[in-house]
């Protein structure tokens, strides 16, 4: 489960930045008095447009970012005072994370895996599985620097996945994914939710949201704007489709 309370973050603005924005203001809002709970077994998706705060809040969750206010829990950790504990039962994936361009699939996804303690056994089964679904085995023993964008992106989701997270985070899992890479990942959330994982994640692409999602929160301009299930948000829809439906209330909340 993942409970957030009340989360601001801020950022402190260079005077170069403060320049270039035409402000005096010292810190920029990124996120302002968010709160929202992803259960376990459920498919959370989070929306807003680019520069809304979606990743600034992915990464608070994953401890990558500390908020400057309120808290997040992971599991009943609170992941600013146990960052540790949090982090173990976390899978974040993103597609700014970079890879070790000099090894292989095999070499990194081994390498992560004793970063988490796997023993051998339980990670020779584990990789079985995310290779045999990512279809990572044709390359298994490339060098990374060689591999196409969407062959390193699902390198990435099996580095995220390896240590079988009970809490997985999804930052534009199918960015530059071809179609059938693209539906592997689709299944690997269905599968994650299948086994009662917490899922959040965030897209651009409806079509995903609408096949996957079961809880739904938008933010514009860092501020949470609808935050319910995603058959509420489908019940209360007064335009024709969910990307309408989307732009609509990103542009009342906006205005």
């Amino acid at each position: 489960m993942i409970e957030v309370q009340h989360l601001s973050k801020r950022f402190e603005l260079t005077r170069q930045q403060r320049k270039e924005l035409s402000t005096t203001e010292k810190f920029a809002v990124a996120v302002e008095d968010v709160s929202f709970t992803c259960h376990p077994g459920r498919i959370f998706s989070l929306l807003g447009p680019n520069g809304a705060g979606k990743t600034t809040i992915l990464r608070m969750i994953a401890t990558i970012y500390k908020p400057t206010s309120g808290s997040i829990y992971v599991n009943g950790i609170n992941v600013e005072e146990q960052p540790n504990e949090a982090r173990k039962t976390i899978g974040f994936l993103t597609g700014s994370t970079g890879m070790y361009g000099r090894l292989t699939p095999n070499e990194l996804i081994k390498y992560f895996a004793d970063l988490y303690g796997m023993e051998n056994s339980a990670f020779e089964a584990r990789k079985k599985y995310l290779f045999d679904l990512l279809q990572i085995h044709d390359f298994a023993n490339k060098r990374i620097s060689k591999l196409s964008t969407g062959m390193k992106q699902r390198v990435s989701i099996c580095r995220t996945m390896i240590h079988n997270p009970d809490v997985v985070i999804f930052d534009e899992p199918t960015s530059g994914l071809d179609v059938i890479s693209a539906d592997s990942i689709i299944q690997l959330i269905r599968d994650c939710k299948a086994q009662g994982k917490t899922v959040i994640f965030s897209s651009h692409i409806m079509s995903e949201v609408e096949l996957l999602c079961d809880d739904l929160a938008i933010i514009a301009k860092g501020k949470l704007i609808f935050n319910d299930t995603f058959e509420s948000f489908r019940a209360q829809m007064t335009t024709t489709n969910i990307t309408e439906e989307f732009i609509a209330k990103v542009q009342n909340a906006t205005v």
